[in-house]
């Protein structure tokens, strides 16, 4: 046979290599990293990407408090929660959810980027983000990667 074959491997997951990598998100634009964080988290910069398999990296993200939205999106754009009670409906603005807890406009842009299965929540655990500089992840060696 002169034509080359070649096999697709399917990773299980006892064999995938995970790594640790730390993110700076100070003025970054908050849709540009969060596309680039959701990769990391699916394992998609990876050649052994398999899509059924948890393959991707543990993601520190810091200074998220500092995250950017371009436009009046901090002060326009609506942000809608529902409590599960009737009438319950919460509108907020991503400036007022920054005053309050700083981490979860990055968390919430990145969790909606992710499957909406099992394996999509299994991938959220492995994202920790922080507002300040500082994590208390040193023990891990995380390697610091420039998202452009």
């Amino acid at each position: 046979m002169d034509t080359l074959s070649y096999k697709t491997i399917s990773l299980a997951k006892e064999k995938v290599n995970k790594e640790w990598v730390v993110v700076d998100a100070q003025s970054a634009v908050l849709g540009r990293i969060s596309t680039q964080i959701a990769r990391l988290l699916r394992g998609k910069h990876k050649p052994s990407y398999t899509p059924h398999t948890d393959c991707g990296d543990f993601v520190i993200v810091i200074n998220a408090d500092k995250v950017r939205l371009t436009g009046n999106k901090m002060t326009d754009k609506e942000i809608i929660s529902y409590t599960g009670n009737p009438g319950g409906q919460r509108v907020t603005t991503p400036k007022q959810l920054l005053a309050k807890h700083p981490t979860r406009l990055l968390e919430r842009a990145v969790r909606l980027m992710l499957p909406k299965n099992r394996l999509g929540r299994r991938m959220f655990t492995h994202l920790y983000v922080y507002a300040g500089s500082e994590h208390p992840h040193a023990a891990q060696n995380p390697k610091t990667i420039k998202l452009s």
